[in-house]
């Protein structure tokens, strides 16, 4: 059938059931079909509509709302140190958990850590290491604000000062369910020496980025996930280190 004997509702209903990218490819088929594919309509169904605790900025068209989700997100609940976004090519839900909201041993003691206005961050403070031999980060996340049948992976966001040192050695991560006691701890390195595959990469924000674990999200009711990051050995001191928070995204195949 040709493309001007299909109804507008029903191609609307079609590229509604696809994804963001696949309507982006359709509004480059021809004109008729951008007019469609760029509606209201279609990038409303893309929208976390059903989320009381997200305040949607007033932008129009939604295709513009959808685009700021995906750059900037919007904070979760009021609180500025959680920020929901969407995949850009999926429409996934998206978290990032800022500093503040994550464990960090000796986190409040000013000998070691100290709170920093976030520059280049999208939180106002995030924190920098002075001076630990144990060190030990830990962030958590409900599963039931996450896309439900998705693959996801946990990103450290991170930075490095002048001073730093002690990163250069393996820490174990994990990223497990908190009923799961036996998951293995891989070791991550996020400060490679010269030479070495470098496992940190950059974020093009002035950050850095380490996977720390992945995980399958079923059905939103597997529990309480938790992000660890840990160096217990007390001879290896570390410094300079500055993180910005925890991310969750869909894991790219």
């Amino acid at each position: 059938m040709a493309r001007s004997q299909l109804p507008n509702d029903l191609i609307t209903q079609i590229i509604s059931l696809t994804s963001p990218q696949d309507a982006c490819r359709a509004s480059a088929v021809s004109t008729s079909f951008r007019s469609i594919a760029d509606s209201d309509q279609v990038w409303l169904k893309f929208l976390p509509l059903d989320r009381s605790d997200l305040i949607l900025p007033q932008i129009s068209p939604m295709k513009s709302l959808y685009l700021h989700l995906c750059d900037l997100g919007v904070p979760v609940g009021g609180n500025q140190n959680k920020i929901f976004s969407l995949d850009k090519k999926s429409g996934k839900n998206c978290f990032l958990i800022g500093a503040r909201e994550l464990g960090i041993l000796w986190g409040n003691d000013q000998h070691f850590w100290r709170w920093i206005a976030g520059q280049n961050s999208r939180f106002d403070q995030v924190a920098k290491l002075l001076y630990v031999g144990w060190f030990h980060l830990e962030g958590k996340i409900d599963t039931k604000i996450l896309s439900p049948k998705t693959r996801y992976a946990a990103y450290l966001i991170f930075r490095f000062d002048d001073d730093r040192q002690g990163f250069r050695q393996p820490m174990e991560s994990r990223v497990s369910f908190e009923s799961d006691e036996h998951r293995e701890w891989p070791n991550v390195v996020l400060d490679p020496r010269e030479g070495e595959p470098r496992l940190a990469r950059e974020r093009g924000d002035g950050w850095l980025e380490i996977e720390m674990g992945d995980f399958y999200n079923e059905d939103r009711d597997d529990g309480t996930l938790l992000c660890t990051l840990k160096d217990l050995d007390n001879a290896n001191s570390k410094s300079g280190l500055v993180v910005e928070g925890i991310e969750f995204r869909p894991k790219e195949a």
